[in-house]
């Protein structure tokens, strides 16, 4: 069978491959993404499913709007003017899920052979889905603040790309948080170079102490001339539940208008029950109190993981203790002789019955072998303990 040339450019996640070997018993596994599927608020999502079928039910099950259910928008407005967003429900589309606005990125804008630069590490899907539209993706490098903004001005000046994309808060997988005063040069980057910034924040409620900054499209009306050169995604699978697939992008009008006629060809619109379910959610007031046990819970393994680490691993790792997120990213330093290729040590870890996903395919170029990413979001504090010891008899 001849398939499309464009598959050429990608190869299977490198996670997907990684669970299936987590099919062991016993297994303990830092490797995924997900949030912990107890933290979801099932009793709220009940009525607000309810109410959505006995309020609006021919809404909520027929054929919608491809830019998304009103109600909804509307919800997502009020949300995001609660983050010092101004915008206005038609200025959003809802997506199937935050993965499907990158998609609709890449649809939209990207032509064989452009350039787009993304953070070195950055999610691991976003390299595919960019590279699957013909992009050379060029990764800008990060420090324990996030990306470099100096660093990322030569790549800007010497690439002219069609777009940077960033993860400025809890990055998947770096964990890192990018600083006001960076962000507000991304600002100033995105109107020197008339350069368009795309923002993806599933992470940005999931702080475990001081909220994090503004987000850059928050900070975009400090900076004359650059709200219309930001594009958010923003996402309730982390805070609410994934199998909704809710996301949602704010974007300059004429780009909403473009991703809107590519949605329609890839699913016409977003699930409605889901979306009318939502939306009754959103209005319930129940987030707050939902974030707030979800911070606490996150919180307190996170800070047990940290401690973990450091008295298993030693001086044979090295990290910074994230403020929100689901992950840990971590480099082997090599310390005493130990490992310092995660790839070999990943192996080691699952005769030991312990799971992470190694650093490597996280980079667009030159990866970090040594580099490893941990999620404590699924593993309660007892199994964080005996995992990272195991993870320490495997080192």
């Amino acid at each position: 069978m001849q398939f499309s040339s464009r598959l050429d450019n990608v190869e299977t996640s490198a996670i997907r491959e990684l669970f299936k070997l987590l099919g062991t018993p016993g297994i303990i596994s830092f490797a995924g993404g997900f949030p912990d599927s107890a933290m979801f608020d099932v009793e709220g999502l009940k009525e607000a499913s309810a109410k959505a079928l006995s309020e609006e039910p021919g809404a909520a099950l027929q054929y919608g709007a491809t830019e998304g259910y009103e109600p909804l928008r509307t919800q997502l407005s009020a949300f995001m003017q609660g983050k010092g967003v101004d915008v206005a429900p038609n200025g959003l589309i809802v997506t199937t899920g935050s993965q499907q606005a990158l998609d609709l990125l890449g649809k939209t804008l990207i032509s064989p052979g452009d350039k787009v630069i993304v953070e070195g590490p950055t999610f691991l899907a976003t390299i595919q889905c960019f590279r699957l539209y013909g992009a050379q993706v060029i990764s800008a490098p990060i420090d324990a603040h996030g990306v470099k903004t100096d660093e990322l001005e030569k790549l800007i000046a010497e690439h002219q790309p069609k777009f940077v994309y960033l993860i400025p808060t809890f990055g998947n997988p770096s964990g890192a948080t990018l600083p006001l005063e960076r962000r507000k040069k991304v600002l100033e980057l995105a109107v020197k170079y008339q350069t368009l910034v795309v923002e993806d924040d599933p992470y940005g409620d999931l702080y475990f102490g001081e909220a994090p900054p503004p987000s850059i499209m928050a900070l975009s009306k400090d900076v004359p001339g650059s709200r219309e050169l930001v594009a958010y995604c923003g996402s309730l699978s982390k805070v609410l539940s994934p199998g909704l697939r809710i996301g949602w992008m704010i974007a300059p009008a004429e780009l909403l208008t473009k991703a809107t006629m590519c949605k329609q060809f890839s699913d016409a619109h977003t699930s409605t029950f889901a979306q009318a379910t939502a939306a009754q959610y959103l209005k319930s007031g129940r987030m707050p109190d939902t974030l707030a046990n979800v911070r606490k819970v996150y919180g307190e393994r996170a800070r047990t993981m940290g401690a973990a680490l450091q008295r298993e691993l030693g001086d044979a790792i090295e990290f910074t203790q994230p403020g929100g997120g689901l992950f840990f990213w971590a480099r082997l330093t090599g310390a005493n002789g130990k490992l310092a290729d995660a790839n070999v040590l990943a192996k080691k870890a699952i005769e030991q019955l312990v799971a992470f996903v190694p650093g490597a395919p996280f980079f667009a170029e030159k990866p970090d072998l040594a580099t490893l990413r941990l999620s404590f979001a699924t593993a309660n504090l007892e199994k964080i303990e005996e995992g990272i010891a195991r993870l320490g008899k495997a080192l």
